[in-house]
């Protein structure tokens, strides 16, 4: 264990970090084991970071975590519900251009095989027929899909997108470990690494002549485009939701490429053609970058049970209608079994021999094999040959064969005997390590190597230099996957020559001011998203006023109640006849069980700007995403969380474009604020209002300032009934939010030109002139309740209107299909 450097860079320091760190470092080490040239770029490496973090790389690693928080990479482990920070070492892996080139070729070579394969599967099944493949390693995986069986692919590619898992054993030889055909991950975070990386140590860049991934993605995007049908297609990435593993890098990815991101809620087939529910009615999708278990895409021809499909997206990809990338059912090359037959399906199909090796790999389905796996148990590595769980090796899934022992290991040896073909025997991988910063120390750690390749625009593979590395936790013969404990880096492939700045930004592209489309689901996720911030806002400002109301004395009891009923009905607090007032103004804001106390808004919201990520800022996100404040006072955290929802309300008006998206939130804001203080002037101004109910009103409209500027004789009820409901000039009245709403859903588009009004806009237009016809004598609490129908009703039309769920949108008159 070598500790990091703390105090100002000293001559030398590099030199002594590093032969600190190989003092301990076992054998094999990328670092320890460089040659001469490789380790002048490790000293390079180093001094970089030292110079970054003022001789301390704790300090870079800390400034690297809080880059990547702002950037909003995060990660989910299965079965959790919250997502963990990206955990980044800041030493990078540095591979020189000679040796990426191997890699590269390897990788292409690899994945052309991977499209030949499906090319027979899917297709003639000559493999099969032949026998070099057998029936059962094809048909004994979940992922091979039957139904796609003789359905070309749109464009003429099965694999839009291709990557393998890589591994440097200690003799500094590279070895495939996995290949990744379904919907490789991991993209998104090795160009997040990058940019993390960037912002702490970008003199690296030009001091080594880093390779920049820009290119890798540009040649990505236009691949995909390319074997659309339209010039300039619709593309969309198709995401699980927000629960997914992977969510984040998704939302990033698709922000970076300029991708819809999408759930299949979103998406209905109609003629054969796949479109999204947008407010503008639908809208025609071209091509469809696929993130999930292909399984579950279409539910009436694949699995059923999906409720995260598309129902009809097979048939629209059999008829030409939609590109998918990757192919539904690529996936059945990820199973471990066909690295058994990888060496000669190459020789096979492409007449040449592997350049990169697999692991060795046994598939106990064959006699010879399996007698070979059962011989030599205590020297391979036992897994499912389907990725599978298998009775035979528990819970945990890839074992040791060394390990078992007594009652698990004959149960392992029954169950091969009994279904051999669903197990196989891999030879046991012993990694190379790389200095990773952790706890602060630099440790050498074992790691694996994902590498990616995609089709350009002329159909050719194209390599990302780079890729995503993988940190294993502690010392451990087998191949890492992230999970708690582990880290990732960057990847830098260096050169002699100065690298070209490039970019994914065109010199040629026209000019818009179109925003682009707004998915109902969007434009949803950002109305509630208003509305919980604006109710949470609401729920502070009474909480203040009650704060207030209870200071004064006795002579405040009935209105300090009237505030306190007001939290009740909104389901803020529960009621409890022994509670005092500061026990329910405390339980408003931290309250776990009410769906309306402060804290509950706030993971509410947050739940939505998750699942919107792609449309809200980083700024936004990370007061979404902050931790409530848990500790101190109900006085002093109502203080933080009022700061905190201002914030919020800037961020909106000051640095959201005036789109659709900012209508809709804003909207969401207007009749949220109309039916509270439709409900407040109910309970504070009604005929026998007292004076302590008429401060309490103008404290929570916030208008007490400018209430004694018009009004110096003092507290009057019609005069603050019209401030508080009537006045359009005050951004908090009723009449202002009328008019607001109006002025949205006018400017909002429409399904048909026929000039009417549709029922939202109506009601709306119906709302304004109701409120304009009233005075301050006529707003009685009867008039109130009438003001809190229309609301709900308009807030209902709205939905209605814009926010279209299942086979709505295709029985709607006048859904535009574009």
């Amino acid at each position: 264990m070598t500790h990091l450097a703390e105090g100002p860079v000293a001559q030398g320091a590099a030199e002594a970090i590093l032969a600190a760190y190989c003092g301990q470092a076992g054998p094999g080490d990328v670092m320890c084991g460089a040659s001469a040239a490789d380790t002048a770029v490790w000293h390079a490496i180093l001094e970089e970071i030292l110079a970054a973090g003022s001789g301390s790389i704790v300090q870079v690693q800390e400034q690297l975590q809080r880059h990547v928080q702002e950037i909003g990479t995060s990660f989910r482990l299965p079965n959790e519900g919250e997502e963990r920070p990206w955990p980044v070492s800041p030493l990078p892996l540095p591979i020189s251009e000679d040796e990426w080139s191997g890699i590269a070729s390897a990788i292409v070579q690899r994945a052309e095989l991977a499209e030949l394969l499906l090319a027979d599967i899917y297709g003639p099944h000559r493999l099969v027929a032949a026998n070099v493949l057998p029936t059962a390693a094809l048909t004994g995986s979940p992922q091979f899909l039957r139904p796609m069986v003789g359905i070309p692919p749109p464009g003429g590619h099965y694999l839009n997108i291709f990557a393998a898992d890589l591994g440097r054993g200690p003799d500094g030889s590279w070895r495939v470990l996995a290949d990744h055909t379904r919907s490789p991950a991991g993209a998104g975070y090795a160009l997040e690494n990058r940019l993390a990386a960037t912002q702490v140590v970008g003199g690296l860049s030009e001091r080594l002549n880093i390779e920049r991934l820009a290119p890798f993605f540009a040649d990505l995007r236009a691949g995909i485009a390319a074997r659309c049908e339209r010039s300039d297609p619709r593309l969309a990435l198709l995401t699980p939701g927000r629960f997914n593993q992977s969510y984040a890098e998704q939302a990033h990815l698709a922000r970076y490429l300029g991708l819809l991101l999408v759930e299949g809620a979103d998406l209905a087939v109609h003629d054969d053609r796949v479109y999204l529910r947008t407010i503008e009615g639908l809208k025609r999708v071209d091509a469809l970058w696929q993130r999930m278990d292909a399984r579950l895409l279409d539910p009436l021809a694949l699995d059923s049970r999906s409720a995260i499909g598309v129902p009809g997206l097979v048939d629209a990809l059999a008829a030409g209608g939609i590109v998918i990338a990757n192919f539904p059912g690529s996936a059945v090359l990820e199973a471990p079994a066909f690295a058994a037959f990888m060496p000669q399906l190459a020789q096979r199909l492409l007449g040449e021999p592997l350049l990169l090796p697999n692991i060795a790999t046994w598939w106990c389905g064959q006699a010879r094999e399996a007698e070979h796996v059962v011989a030599e148990l205590d020297n391979l590595v036992i897994d499912a040959a389907f990725a599978t769980p298998l009775l035979g090796l528990g819970q945990g899934g890839t074992r040791l064969g060394s390990e078992m022992r007594g009652q698990e290991r004959t149960r392992l040896l029954d169950d091969i005997a009994r279904r051999p073909q669903d197990y196989i025997g891999q030879e046991i991988v012993h990694l190379s390590t790389m200095p990773v910063a952790a706890e602060g120390s630099l440790l050498a750690r074992p790691f694996t190597l994902r590498v990616f390749a995609a089709r350009d625009a002329n159909g050719a593979w194209t390599v990302m230099p780079g890729g995503f590395v993988r940190i294993g936790a502690a010392a451990d013969v087998r191949a890492t996957s992230i999970g708690a404990g582990t880290r990732s880096a960057d990847v830098i492939v260096h050169g002699a020559q100065p690298v070209v700045p490039i970019t994914l930004r065109s010199a040629s592209q026209a000019i818009r001011r179109n925003p682009g489309t707004l998915p109902s689901r969007v434009a949803d996720n950002l109305f509630w998203l208003g509305r919980y911030l604006e109710r949470g806002e609401a729920v502070l400002g009474l909480v203040r006023a009650g704060s207030a109301s209870a200071s004064a004395g006795k002579g405040n009891q009935e209105t300090t109640q009237r505030l306190c009923n007001q939290l009740i009905a909104m389901d803020a607090v529960r009621w409890d006849a022994n509670a005092n007032p500061g026990q329910i103004f405390a339980a408003a804001i931290a309250n776990q069980d009410c769906t309306s106390s402060v804290s509950a808004l706030l993971k509410a919201a947050r739940a939505i700007g998750a699942g919107s990520r792609e449309r809200i800022s980083s700024d936004f996100w990370q007061m979404l995403d902050a931790p409530f404040p848990a500790d101190g006072p109900f006085q002093q955290r109502s203080l933080i969380l009022r700061a905190r929802f201002a914030a919020f309300a800037g961020l909106a008006a000051e640095h959201m474009g005036r789109t659709a998206g900012w209508r809709f939130h804003d909207l969401g804001r207007r009749i949220e604020r109309a039916l509270n203080f439709a409900r407040l002037l109910r309970a504070f101004a009604a005929d026998d209002a007292s004076a302590n109910d008429l401060t309490a009103l103008l404290e929570l409209a916030d208008v007490q300032i400018s209430y004694r500027q018009r009004y110096a004789t003092g507290l009057a009820l019609m005069p603050v009934r019209d401030l508080v409901g009537l006045d359009p000039f005050n951004p908090r009245s009723i009449s202002f939010q009328a008019n607001a709403i109006h002025e949205h859903l006018d400017a909002l588009p429409r399904l048909k030109d026929d000039g009417m009004a549709e029922p939202q806009q109506a009601a709306a237009t119906g709302l304004v002139a109701l409120i304009s016809t009233l005075s301050a004598t006529m707003l009685t609490p009867e008039v109130c309740n009438d003001l809190e129908s229309r609301m709900y009703a308009l807030s209902d039309a709205i939905s209605q209107r814009f926010f279209l769920r299942g086979s709505e949108a295709l029985r709607a008159s006048g859904m535009t299909l574009a």
